[in-house]
């Protein structure tokens, strides 16, 4: 069996280094492999960490009833945002009509006085019966019309279902 290093004559160098082992550069790219491969592993690992983490955070809370109401609120009202409203609406969302004509009528009445209507909830009352909640509230609607604050307010009633996490279902007003 023949050896894979070429001899070594007397008196000359081996161009693997003594002993014939593997010269310094080869080591030194071994070396960097390892470590850039030991790198790019922890770039991998550290993305999905960073994106499971995100995740987590950027999920909506639809943990309990008054929190997703309010945030429903928060959505239709202040941020006007229809797509984040329907985050946190039942599929079947069609007993919201009130609701969301009470936004319509206040987005005509911007329109038509030149001013921007102020919508405001205070605390939330939340009974629960199994996978069913109701949420009442106060909706405080203010606006400054020719110079002078005009507000009004309206009790409200939304009930909601959870089946994966909890939804708004419908949404009535107490007259």
């Amino acid at each position: 069996m023949e050896s894979a290093m070429p001899p070594v004559q007397p008196g000359q160098r081996s161009a693997y280094g003594p002993g014939g082992s593997m010269p310094r550069v080869r080591r030194l790219r071994l070396v960097l492999s390892v470590l850039g491969g030991m790198i790019a592993l922890l770039c991998v690992g550290g993305a999905g960490v960073v994106y499971v983490a995100y995740d987590t955070v950027t999920q909506p809370d639809r943990s309990a009833p008054d929190v997703v109401v309010s945030s429903y609120l928060r959505a239709v009202f202040v941020e006007r945002d229809e797509v984040k409203a329907a985050i946190f609406t039942c599929p079947e969302a069609a007993r919201l009509a009130p609701l969301l004509l009470l936004r319509a009528d206040l987005l005509s009445r911007e329109q038509e006085f030149g001013t921007q209507f102020n919508v405001s909830w205070g605390s939330l009352g939340t009974a629960m019966r199994d996978e069913f909640a109701e949420v009442t509230l106060e909706l405080k609607i203010s606006a400054v019309v020719d110079g002078f604050e005009q507000s009004d307010l309206q009790d409200w009633r939304f009930e909601l279902a959870e089946s994966d996490s909890w939804r708004v279902c419908a949404a009535t007003e107490n007259a």
